[in-house]
């Protein structure tokens, strides 16, 4: 199969880049008071990714709402490629924005009106549930051309994906990920995000709650060896990087 690659009119999968950079700045400046105005956005660790190479990076992260976790890390994709660490206060980087900049998304959740359908455009790898359908449990195999636009979307640029594959908090994380770790190869960052799911509904679309904290925390490149290390240990490293493991699960039962 022949690698697709980005040229300097459009991306790997054949979007125009203008047409991206159009809906990243609208986007942006919609939702912009949200992590900057009635709510704010905490950052911390965006130097870990400030001098990332520009290409075949994943982001593995937990995940609260459809959209609005997706969003803010636009905004914070952005504002880092133009300098600026650990804030999204001068929104001038919309109008430079990050656009080899992907992010894995349910396919269920994405082809529902015109609205999602730009979202796709700006740069959703969408991809179908291996083991639920809308309400309805199911048990399918992983679909290899997914993993291989997963591949396309890493080697044109940066991927950001959600392991356990649903909003649901110490969700088991979703194995699909491991097989593009393992034949691609990329750097894999963990963000930590808090907050999303108590300002917004679970598409992340509608604000539930104004004055809320949202806070995202960026960590060190995971130390994989990709050779030696099962599907089993990459799987605890990500889900443990994400703070969705066993371990922290136990710590919060023991907060509340």
């Amino acid at each position: 199969m022949k690698k697709k690659v980005g040229t300097l009119f459009r991306d790997a999968f054949g979007n125009f880049h203008f047409v991206k950079r159009f809906l990243i700045f609208t986007f942006g400046c919609i939702s912009y008071n949200r992590y900057n105005g009635f709510n704010q956005l905490k950052l911390k660790g965006t130097e870990y990714i400030k001098d990332l190479p520009d290409k075949k990076v994943l982001f593995v992260s937990n995940h609260q709402t459809y959209f609005a976790d997706v969003f803010a890390m636009f905004h914070v994709f952005c504002s880092v490629k133009n300098g600026f660490i650990n804030t999204i206060k001068n929104p001038i980087y919309l109008l430079n924005p990050k656009i080899n900049l992907y992010y894995v998304a349910a396919k269920e959740t994405i082809n529902k009106g015109i609205l999602t359908k730009l979202f796709t455009y700006s740069g959703a790898i969408t991809v179908k549930r291996t083991w639920r359908e809308g309400k309805k449990k199911v048990n399918r195999s992983v679909d290899l051309s997914e993993i291989s636009r997963m591949g396309t979307a890493l080697n044109d640029g940066w991927l950001i994906t959600f392991p356990q594959g649903t909003t649901k908090e110490f969700a088991p994380g979703r194995r699909g990920i491991v097989h593009v770790i393992k034949k691609f190869n990329p750097i894999v960052v963990p963000i930590v995000i808090d907050g999303f799911q108590k300002a917004y509904d679970k598409k992340g679309i509608r604000i539930k709650k104004k004055g809320v904290l949202q806070k995202m925390i960026f960590k060190e490149p995971i130390k994989l060896d990709f050779k030696n290390d099962t599907t089993n240990i990459i799987m605890e490293k990500i889900m443990d990087s994400i703070e969705q493991s066993p371990k922290y699960y136990k710590r919060k039962k023991i907060k509340l």
